[in-house]
């Protein structure tokens, strides 16, 4: 479908309405935009009131040192680099207990690590959106995540397009150009057909 994120939020709101806690979660390969189209619906949904709040699956990577340790480092964003059942286990607390002040860990990428507690979900954030590559996968762990979710977002995006952002994403960070590609090929393309080929499917696909 195409949609302006205020069409999109107010589908949202309407969804939501009456509920103490309603979670949206935004789903799509590497490079899909993911980060993008949440922040711009938490912004969309917030232009009145602040009801949603932002609960991103990145705050649960693994740190460097985990991955050196386990020699993953150039999988970095593979599913394996995360704490899988800690995004769960804090996904069914936000759920069950939407009255308490809950700290959310959140992803720096300039530092390249985890920040424990970089945000706080309170109780008047009603709907909290949720991101990330792998939150439709229909494999163990992430499959647990499907009972969470109250509606699901599918960004669909075709592999030429993604392959080059994702180049360009490793070009920022100050990567040559060759090693760029070959980060973007040797790990980033192997995550974006995984995911593709094991997400089921969702509520609502936006491309």
């Amino acid at each position: 479908m195409n949609f302006s994120f205020e069409d999109l939020a107010q589908q949202v709101a309407d969804r939501a309405s009456g509920r103490d806690r309603f979670v949206v979660a935004l789903a799509g390969p590497p490079g899909a935009g993911k980060s993008t189209v949440a922040e711009r619906l938490v912004k969309a949904l917030n232009q009145r009131s602040e009801i949603a709040a932002l609960l991103p699956m990145d705050g649960f990577h693994l740190d460097n040192i985990v991955l050196e340790a386990r020699g993953l480092t150039h999988r970095k964003g593979a599913p394996e680099t995360f704490d899988a059942q800690g995004y769960v286990s804090l996904l069914q607390r936000v759920r069950a207990v939407p009255a308490a002040e809950i700290a959310v860990p959140l992803f720096d990428r300039m530092l390249d690590l985890a920040r424990a507690g970089g945000a706080i979900v309170a109780p008047h954030h009603r709907i909290i959106v949720t991101e990330g590559n792998y939150l439709l996968v229909d494999r163990f762990p992430w499959a647990d995540l499907s009972s969470q979710f109250d509606l699901t977002i599918w960004l669909d995006v075709d592999d030429d397009t993604l392959q080059e952002r994702l180049i360009r994403r490793w070009l920022h960070h100050g990567l040559s150009r060759e090693a760029a590609i070959s980060r973007a090929l040797d790990n980033d393309m192997q995550n974006v057909s995984w995911v593709k080929r094991l997400s089921g499917p969702a509520d609502i696909t936006l491309r």
